[in-house]
């Protein structure tokens, strides 16, 4: 059964930095808020002010990817961002994960104003924070599912026996206990999906953005992939899902439409 969830240009492929692969994120202490810092707790989990990215030269050839994006996603939020080929959604995905810095404009991760920030202490935050789930899974073959999860915490300065424990306690999340001694070449498609995003969410992120993560499977695990996210929100989970496709976007409790670097509807709540 169905859960709904409470010119041109060519955009950059989104694919994990080298701190996100294949080890995922490699979670590091975010910075300790000062006094005038913003509470985290009651900060949108994430939060974009007239953002705007240009690539290209001033004295070349300019392609305006995001032009004057504002959009904010509530802790416990669910909310499909959809838009066709060269509306800029990679570019706005990587601009919300941290990958990449807007030309102008801020960037609040749960009340940090990232694009102010040096970059280790962005990636600290990211690290923090954010749980990426790709339409690839970045998965390493010669792993069990148990051990792929629990590498997400291995720069985490968490000991083995418990990197270990909160693996498998994550992929008791998306349903996948019985299988955590498989490697991933003794897995369907859906069920490695599942593992990248037990992974993402073994560190407790504020926000699990995922970028296409039915693309790569068919419409029937597509669905047991969206049911999961409908789960995980119900259990208290910030989501935020890239997608092409209309019909997956509106299983989210909130759609946002991006049509040439612009938010067309849905940025305000």
């Amino acid at each position: 059964m169905t859960r709904t969830m409470a010119p041109p240009t060519s955009e950059p492929v989104v694919t994990p930095p080298a701190d996100l692969t294949p080890l995922s994120v490699r979670t590091m202490a975010a910075p300790t808020p000062s006094p005038t810092s913003p509470n985290a707790d009651l900060a949108p989990a994430l939060e974009l002010r007239e953002v705007t990215k240009v690539y290209g030269s001033a004295k070349g050839a300019q392609v305006r990817a995001l032009d004057g994006v504002t959009l904010t996603i509530e802790r416990g939020e669910a909310v499909g961002i959809v838009g066709p080929s060269g509306s800029g959604k990679s570019t706005l995905l990587n601009i919300m994960g941290t990958l990449d810095r807007p030309s102008s404009g801020q960037v609040f991760v749960s009340g940090w104003e990232v694009s102010k920030l040096r970059d280790d202490a962005v990636a600290a935050i990211r690290a923090r924070s954010i749980g990426f789930v790709f339409q690839q899974f970045f998965l390493l073959d010669n792993r069990s599912a148990v051990d792929n999860v629990a590498d997400g915490l291995l720069y985490a300065g968490i000991g083995r026996s418990e990197r270990r424990r909160r693996a498998l306690s994550a992929l008791g999340r998306v349903g996948l206990s019985h299988r955590a001694s498989h490697k991933p070449n003794e897995l369907s498609g859906g069920e490695c999906q599942r593992v990248a995003i037990a992974r993402a969410l073994v560190h407790d992120p504020d926000i699990l953005l995922a970028d296409e993560p039915t693309g790569n499977l068919d419409s029937a695990t597509g669905e047991g992939i969206l049911d999961l996210f409908a789960s995980l929100h119900e259990s208290g989970s910030t989501i935020a899902v890239i997608t092409h496709d209309p019909t997956v976007a509106r299983r989210f409790t909130r759609v946002i439409s991006l049509w040439d670097g612009k938010i067309e509807s849905g940025g305000e709540r």
